[in-house]
């Protein structure tokens, strides 16, 4: 399915056009050349064996299409996929500390109570097992808007897609299982969460069912990793399991933490013994499973994430990128992410709203912020990141190390900007070094609810675009240039670098 862009982003081409600034030019060499595709290989020879214990595994449930996970809005076997879902249950632990827990994150943990559970698990899978990479996403569902959702899937699932890879999504904690048993109780109704002191084993045994029970789970199809994955409250969920739980179940071959701050999450919470993270906590690195850590502006230096002071320098097995001109929640997911099958139309649009970005979310329920929604690129860094970790736990090879966003330290920090208003160091993409905006994770102050993570989008005036690109040559050979700075530094995938100049390149 080929999505066409509504009337009013072809209005805003077609004036985009008039300032001279969308191109009419060939199609750039870079996009004829093929997607780079991951290695084969297998997971690090040093990793311990997985001991978590293998849950009861059901399923696939019937009628997928009535699986609560809003994931596309066009149907899946279109792009050569299929979704199914399967329930899970056991004995899950919850943990406590046997020594205490500093900042470093070597982190001692040992079981402190049992409790039954059932959970569930979506799977989405290739429906020709011979185009399958080997590896397998699995994303902690995220419930801050007290229903599960999967923020990375809507961020990475084109490469996820193209690439062959198996994506599963898993109700970890007690928020998500119980809306979607409030939202069907006939499917739903027999799933039961003993507390988010348990999440933490509930997901070391929805990744042990992957790996003990592939035959039923994935018919076909021979995994070679499982990359565990959370983004936002997920995110601390992540950092605190990678730090404690990790080292006592070795489930999962990599890791990749988006959007965290500075601290984890609680390790138990109420009704079991609170025991919280400290305020400040690093990426333990003394684990044969990488982990790649993404943030974006709103992580590292807003007061609500602030993730500065856990900075850690890269090692062995820890890799740290910084993403410059990205948000929290940019528009890309809030607006499109639903209906991005991975084609020209969907990147058109993305690039698009550069020139006229959104103001009201539209994915899931209507609100409307007080400024435009952030639209920087962050999609396309977010499939390298998976890319290069894929990569990482199958051959071992890590992605290189990346700069990191320029701050002026203090007891209040804050982003060192240049003449364009756009954050200088870290990750760059061509939105922010051939900008037509200024770009900026942090959302202004008095930012009503959610809206304080979606950061914003100032489009340049006529006269600054004018002053910057004099004609659409000098625009086209900018970007151009960018794309190809940006494909040899690694921040992007060879596919998406030819993509961004092909979307370029032939407006107009």
């Amino acid at each position: 399915m080929i999505p066409t862009p509504p009337p009013r982003r072809r209005a805003v081409i077609v004036a985009v056009v008039a300032l001279a600034l969308v191109l009419a030019s060939s199609v750039s060499a870079l996009a004829a050349r093929s997607h780079h595709h991951r290695p084969a290989g297998r997971p690090h020879s040093s990793h311990p064996l997985p001991s978590a214990a293998v849950p009861t595994v059901s399923g696939p449930v019937a009628d997928p299409s009535q699986i609560i996970l809003p994931l596309a809005s066009y149907p899946l076997s279109s792009v050569g996929y299929h979704e199914s879902e399967f329930f899970f249950s056991g004995t899950a632990n919850a943990y406590t500390n046997t020594a205490p827990l500093g900042s470093d994150g070597d982190w001692t943990l040992k079981s402190a109570s049992t409790a039954p559970y059932e959970s569930r698990m979506v799977v989405v899978a290739p429906n020709n097992p011979a185009r399958f990479s080997g590896t397998v996403v699995v994303e902690w569902l995220n419930v801050s808007a007290s229903t599960d959702a999967a923020p990375d899937w809507e961020y990475a699932h084109d490469e996820m897609l193209r690439s062959g890879d198996v994506y599963v999504g898993v109700s970890a904690q007690a928020v998500g299982i119980n809306a979607i048993k409030a939202a069907d109780p006939t499917r739903y109704g027999a799933l039961n969460s003993p507390g988010d002191s348990y999440s933490y084993d509930v997901f070391s045994q929805g990744g042990m069912a992957l790996r003990a029970l592939t035959r039923q789970i994935l018919p076909g199809l021979h995994p070679r990793s499982f990359i565990a994955d959370g983004e936002s409250q997920s995110a601390s969920r992540m950092t605190t399991y990678v730090d404690g739980v990790a080292p006592l179940t070795h489930v999962y071959d990599g890791y990749l933490i988006h959007s965290r701050g500075a601290a984890g999450a609680a390790i138990s919470q109420a009704p079991q013994p609170a025991i919280a993270s400290p305020p400040v906590v690093e990426t333990r690195t003394d684990q044969a499973a990488p982990v790649l850590t993404f943030e974006t502006e709103t992580d590292v230096v807003s007061k609500i994430f602030n993730y500065f002071p856990a900075t850690q320098a890269d090692s062995k097995t820890f890799r740290l990128w910084e993403v410059a001109g990205t948000t929290h929640l940019d528009s890309s997911l809030l607006t499109l992410s639903q209906s991005d099958d991975g084609s020209w139309a969907a990147n058109q649009q993305e690039f698009a709203q550069m020139f006229s970005p959104p103001i009201t979310e539209t994915n899931a329920g209507t609100f409307t912020c007080t400024v435009p929604f952030n639209t920087g690129e962050e999609k396309y860094v977010m499939q390298t990141a998976i890319h290069d970790l894929a990569r990482w736990t199958q051959t071992g090879i890590p992605p290189r190390s990346m700069p990191r966003f320029s701050v002026n330290a203090g007891a209040t920090p804050s982003y060192v900007l240049d003449a364009n208003g756009n954050v200088t160091g870290g990750i760059r993409t061509p939105a922010v070094d051939t900008p037509v905006a200024t770009l900026s994770g942090l959302a202004p102050a008095g930012a009503p609810g959610f809206c304080i993570l979606f950061g914003q989008t100032t489009p340049f005036s006529a006269q600054k675009l004018t002053s910057l690109y004099p004609s659409h040559r000098a625009f086209v050979r900018d970007w151009d240039r960018s794309v190809s700075r940006d494909l040899r530094a690694g921040y992007l995938l060879s596919q998406d670098a030819a993509t961004l100049q092909d979307v370029v390149s032939t407006l107009g």
